[in-house]
């Protein structure tokens, strides 16, 4: 099996790559609803690379990813009860979590540039913060 690190960092350059397309989408202008739905797609992107790699972190954990309807929830809070991130981070996490559910089942029309902005624009930062907890716990 392939080490857990080496799974991480093989996420992880696609989450950047990822990140790397939502600058671009970011800088365009006008903002109409094809760059919106691109941006919509990158935030949905990025979040699920977090979601790879903290399930990658519990299975080699030994732990069951559940598949319940709320699993992306229990996923969420199965990494603060193992200690892989903190409760205030986990609590950041869920506006983009909320952004996942709201972009899987809505339409591209529905995306608004003033919802989308504080999260796109964050990302970034939530992107070093998030390395910078699974660090602590998983590598060093």
């Amino acid at each position: 099996m392939v080490p857990l690190e080496k799974r991480i960092e093989a996420e992880a350059e696609n989450v950047e790559v990822t990140l790397g397309n939502l600058d671009k989408a970011l800088s365009r202008a006008p903002m109409t609803v094809v760059e919106l739905a691109a941006i919509g797609a990158f935030l949905h992107n990025f979040y699920g690379g977090v979601e790879n790699i903290a399930k990658q972190i519990l299975l080699d954990r030994g732990r069951i990813i559940a598949t319940s309807g709320g699993w992306h929830k229990e996923l969420l809070e199965a990494t603060v009860s193992e200690g892989i991130l903190s409760r205030a981070f986990a609590d950041e996490l869920y506006e983009y979590l909320a952004f996942r559910h709201f972009f899987s089942h809505s339409y591209g029309h529905m995306l608004s540039a003033r919802k989308l902005d504080p999260l796109s624009r964050s990302a970034r930062a939530i992107w070093n913060k998030f390395r910078g907890e699974i660090a602590k716990s998983v590598i060093g």
